[in-house]
């Protein structure tokens, strides 16, 4: 039998103190929120249902948060029963009776393994979907129906077209003075300008209003006159109205957040591929966050076997001194997270994989640090 009696005795710690830490931090978060949202969840104007504030939010609260958090918090439950084990000097006798340190990893391992591939489900393929139903909570009572507030507003929308509108409003999927313009060879080609355009969600295209285009279109023939320059043909249309498709939907202009955050694995991927081609300035974030999503719960091993390491000798100060080290460690990987992810999504760092995956490197060498020196 691969798990044995030892096995399930610190599985069985690991997994009841990962769980009662992370629920114990949740409880606290959601007063707190509750705390901040009361007046907007009580407000009659308002009138949100209780069966939404519940099931829309609070329910995708918790999975959301909780596996932000699952690393730090497997980090900090390993450490709380491994040292209070260790002062109560169970190691000592699990050591003396044979066990080898490595074979007493591996409960650990089995405990961080269930974590981090639960983390890697949730973070490619169920979050997102839970995602889109909190952030649509959220954008339809606490952000007052969200409407992007950019201005004048560029997007390259092809290989040679580039998209511009004055504003655009979200609550209607309308843009307002448009102009698209079609540049190759840095020769403008194609020029096209409306008062607006509205979103056809059943055909799928956009709806443009008092549209006037212009083609300029390079003649065969040669200017003699001109010192043998090409001669270019103009041809000017208006029209009322015209339906258009192009590479560009309202749920370019939805909250940036959303964009990312609420897509899965596949869709993910897909975006990124379509951004590139489109040469848009902020791919960044969207591969920041396909990569952090493996990432993050890699770093689960990482932190657990440290953890280990770290707790498992009896020392002087007791189970506080160990616990105050763990959070040490712990704040010192988020920070790093937080710095190499801010240099992956700026472009100062070269390679964004290796930027998001910068702090799990140098933990995993702090890791095999630990090991080496751990009582043995």
């Amino acid at each position: 039998m691969f798990l044995k009696k030892l096995d399930r005795y610190i599985l069985g710690k690991f997994m009841k103190t990962f769980f009662f830490s992370i629920t114990l931090i949740l409880l606290i978060f959601i007063v707190f929120d509750i705390k901040d949202k009361i007046n907007t969840f009580t407000d009659d104007k308002l009138n949100i249902p209780l069966k939404e504030i519940v099931f829309d939010y609070y329910l995708m609260f918790i999975p959301y948060y909780g596996n932000q958090f699952s690393p730090l918090f497997t980090f900090i439950a390993v450490v709380f029963f491994t040292s209070k084990m260790a002062h109560q000097t169970e190691f000592v006798a699990i050591l003396s009776s044979g066990t080898s340190f490595r074979r007493l990893m591996r409960p650990y391992v089995v405990g961080a393994s269930i974590i981090a591939i639960t983390s890697l489900v949730l973070n490619h393929l169920i979050l997102p979907k839970v995602f889109k139903i909190k952030i649509g909570f959220e954008d339809k009572y606490i952000n007052d129906g969200y409407n992007s507030e950019e201005r004048n507003i560029h997007k390259k929308i092809g290989p040679n077209r580039i998209l511009y509108f004055e504003s655009f409003d979200n609550r209607i999927n309308t843009a307002f003075k448009v102009t698209i313009e079609d540049v190759v060879n840095n020769k403008q080609t194609y020029f096209l300008s409306a008062d607006f355009m509205k979103w056809d969600s059943i055909g799928n295209q956009w709806l443009l209003d008092n549209v006037y285009e212009r083609k300029i279109i390079e003649q065969d023939k040669l200017d003699t006159l001109k010192n043998q320059k090409p001669i270019f043909k103009q041809i000017n249309t208006f029209s009322a109205s015209r339906q258009m498709k192009m590479n560009f939907s309202p749920y370019d202009m939805h909250r940036f957040e959303s964009k990312y955050e609420a897509m899965d694995y596949f869709e993910l991927k897909d975006y990124i591929i379509r951004e590139r081609l489109k040469g848009s300035s902020r791919i960044e974030f969207f591969e920041v966050e396909n990569y952090k999503r493996t990432s993050f719960p890699f770093a689960t091993f990482i932190l657990t076997i440290i953890a280990v390491c770290v707790s498992s000798r009896k020392v002087r100060g007791g189970v506080g001194l160990q616990i105050a080290l763990g959070l040490l460690l712990s704040c010192i990987y988020i920070m790093l997270m937080y710095i190499f992810t801010i240099m992956a999504t700026t472009g100062t760092a070269s390679a964004t994989w290796l930027a998001v995956w910068t702090p799990n490197i140098i933990f995993t060498f702090v890791a095999l640090y630990f090991y080496r020196i751990a009582q043995k």
